[in-house]
């Protein structure tokens, strides 16, 4: 049946389980801990020196986090983009210094619940050999961090290169590229620890398990069929370091 909205339904017979969150997650995590053991040591990224940050429609703080994508988003929905901007890496052979690439999704209320839509946005100034390393990297094809996405994404919308400025200031982080993303986050001041933010650590997150504490300036998304524009100062965001290495 459809809702008012138009949102498919498909009804269970009686007698069938409904499916739990919360035992779909560990089987989830189960499948993720797999593949990031089979990250191949040969083919990581090697050196440090990595920033990431993200920003997505829940509002702050969002429950994906703390409840590990088992429990619904602030929306009926999950609008995120995520940057990654490496300072200094390499895949296999392929130098991937300077390079910067978004992951921008889509997904229902519940992430763990997949039929994720997702596109790639990568520097306009990475090489074909960099901008297919990232490809690998990004849809999981090697294992590690990221490979738990691959079994959510229902509608992969392809990679695509831009121009994109990442900036640091403090405890703000912003990206943004023209016509597509413009989004930037300040991190929530710690009361105990001069220049430091707040934090969550212990985390299910690809990038890292401790993320700094962050609300978003402005959020505007328009690319892969992804469109969200919010300027509340009310929303979700974290940044980190990332090493990922095996």
């Amino acid at each position: 049946m459809k809702t008012t909205e138009g949102e498919i339904v498909n009804r269970k017979p009686s007698g069938i389980p409904t499916p739990s969150p919360k035992r779909d997650f560990l089987v989830y995590y189960l499948f993720v801990a797999l593949l990031i053991k089979r990250w191949n040591r040969d083919s990581i990224l090697g050196d440090s020196r990595r920033v990431y940050g993200s920003l997505c429609s829940c509002t702050f703080l969002c429950p994906c986090i703390t409840q590990n994508a088992t429990t619904p988003a602030s929306e009926d929905f999950c609008k995120v983009a995520m940057t990654y901007a490496i300072h200094t890496g390499h895949f296999r052979e392929t130098r991937l210094d300077g390079v910067t690439f978004v992951v921008v999704a889509q997904s229902k209320a519940i992430m763990s619940a997949g039929e994720w839509v997702m596109g790639i946005i990568v520097d306009q100034s990475a090489s074909a050999a960099q901008v297919s390393a990232i490809a690998e990297i990004s849809g999981g094809k090697v294992g590690g961090p990221l490979a738990g996405f691959a079994p959510l994404v229902a509608d992969f919308r392809g990679i695509e290169q831009r121009a994109i400025t990442f900036q640091q200031l403090g405890a703000q982080r912003s990206v943004m590229i023209a016509g597509m993303l413009d989004q930037a986050v300040e991190g929530i001041p710690s009361l105990v620890a001069a220049g430091e933010c707040l934090a969550i650590d212990n985390t299910f997150h690809p990038a890292n398990k401790r993320l700094n504490l962050a609300k978003a300036l402005r959020s505007v998304i328009n690319c892969f069929g992804i469109r969200w524009d919010d300027t509340s100062g009310q929303r979700n965001g974290h940044f980190a370091p990332f090493a990922w290495q095996g």
